[in-house]
């Protein structure tokens, strides 16, 4: 599947087709911004080889709310014999984009799991979350200032590494139940699978993204027992106790929900982290401005979300045929939302391309979808970015770029492999 889709992209980007050139051109993985801004110009909602992209802000925001949509399942858009091989070729494991995964159903399942899972991630649980946030983020600083030992010297790090992908992984660890051993599985799991969202990969990436699952999924069975016979204080456990209208969720529907909360969890989370250090970093008035103004670090937080957006887009498929944009758009035509897009759509954001810690509706972004689709972690998600980036920041006020910096090799999702940087003295050195 992925070797055909990426052998057609090649030849429909010599054709000029926008929705190839986001699977093939990489000027577009360099600068999607500037593709974004090129499809705007194209009108609302831009007709290509395979269906429609849109970059608009009202068209997004109307999409992901029509039940005349349904989410994207991989592979079920392909053409029937490629689809049939596809279905009957893959390996019999569980993927964020299909079925039971929050991500690739409707109602009325949709609705079942999602009553259940909301029944555990309350307000209450998230609030709690939030302590483990700066507890972990406390303790990760304190160790980068342990290994600098009392001399005066600037100590270079992967922040990425050791900070940006720590600290996400210690609050899904939480969620799920994970023993403080297994995290480092967790972690390389995560790191494997986060391509597995994109489509056109190489055999190389696909191998990697399959071991990952793999090990997840083998993994996940074995630790979902575990609970089962001795259930924790966890939100796994919890979630495996609840209930909606008397049912509980099947194996494979919790297995599917913890892989969920693994992607969506975590890897958003690092790029969350890693693109917010990156951007304020870059923009050292807005630094000084939070530190004279901190009460603007959760609006801060939604203007990283919006600038730079974790997940760049997803995408729904037709129902019935349907007007749009005033386009006709048939049943089963696949319409691709570029979520960052429209995070940067001037007709609702002024000045769009300026990053404005202090821009008054920064909160209209859609980084976190919408609709019934609205990402169920998202308060978790603003909670880690605001604790995350402030603790840091605070703890080492004069933190700065100091070598390597690579983009994560990921279409979907977009954040940083590797954000080298200089660590002067803490301010808990400097004043004690």
């Amino acid at each position: 599947m992925h070797g055909v889709v990426r052998a057609a992209a090649a030849m429909s980007v010599r054709r000029g087709d926008l929705q190839a050139r986001m699977v093939a051109d990489p000027a577009v993985r360099a600068d999607p911004i500037a593709f974004y801004d090129e499809l705007r110009a194209r009108g609302r909602l831009v007709r290509t080889g395979t269906g429609y992209i849109t970059v608009d802000h009202g068209v997004a925001h109307d999409l992901l709310r029509s039940d005349d949509f349904r989410v994207v399942e991989v592979g079920a858009t392909l053409p029937g014999p490629l689809r049939w091989v596809e279905r009957h070729t893959r390996p019999d494991l569980l993927h964020p984009l299909r079925p039971p995964s929050l991500l690739a159903v409707e109602p009325p399942e949709h609705t079942r799991y999602r009553k259940t899972v909301s029944s555990v991630f309350t307000a209450r649980a998230v609030a709690a979350l939030r302590e483990r946030v700066a507890l972990k983020a406390t303790a990760l600083l304190d160790d980068l200032d342990q290994q600098r030992g009392v001399l005066d010297i600037v100590d270079t790090v992967d922040i990425v590494e050791r900070y940006c992908s720590q600290l996400p992984v210690a609050v899904i660890g939480d969620i799920l139940g994970v023993p403080e051993g297994d995290r480092a599985r967790i972690l390389e799991f995560g790191e494997l699978a986060a391509p597995s969202l994109d489509i056109g990969l190489s055999w190389q990436q696909y191998m990697r993204v399959q071991r990952g699952i793999e090990g997840f999924n083998a993994w996940l069975a074995d630790h979902l027992g575990q609970l089962r016979r001795a259930p924790g204080n966890d939100l796994m456990s919890q979630l495996i106790q609840a209930s909606h209208d008397g049912a509980h969720l099947s194996d494979t529907e919790l297995a599917a929900t913890a892989g969920l909360v693994l992607a969506a969890g975590f890897e958003t989370t690092v790029n969350l982290l890693g693109n917010g250090i990156r951007l304020l970093l870059d923009a050292p008035d807005r630094l000084a401005t939070l530190r004279e103004r901190p009460q603007l670090w959760a609006n801060a937080v939604e203007e990283i979300l919006r600038t730079d957006s974790p997940v760049q887009i997803t995408a729904r498929v037709a129902r019935v045929e349907t007007e749009m944009a005033g386009r006709v758009i048939r049943r089963g035509e696949m319409v691709v939302i570029g979520l960052a897009g429209a995070n940067r759509d001037p007709a609702v954001f002024d000045d769009p391309h300026r990053f404005d810690i202090e821009r008054r509706n920064a909160n209209k972004h859609l980084a976190f979808s919408g609709g019934r689709h609205f990402c169920l972690g998202a308060a978790l998600a603003r909670a880690e970015g605001e604790v995350g980036l402030r603790t840091l920041f605070e703890r080492f006020p004069e933190v700065q770029l100091a070598g390597a910096c690579a983009r994560r090799d990921t279409r979907v999702l977009r954040g940083w492999s590797t954000l080298t940087v200089a660590l002067p003295k803490s301010r808990s050195m400097v004043t004690g």
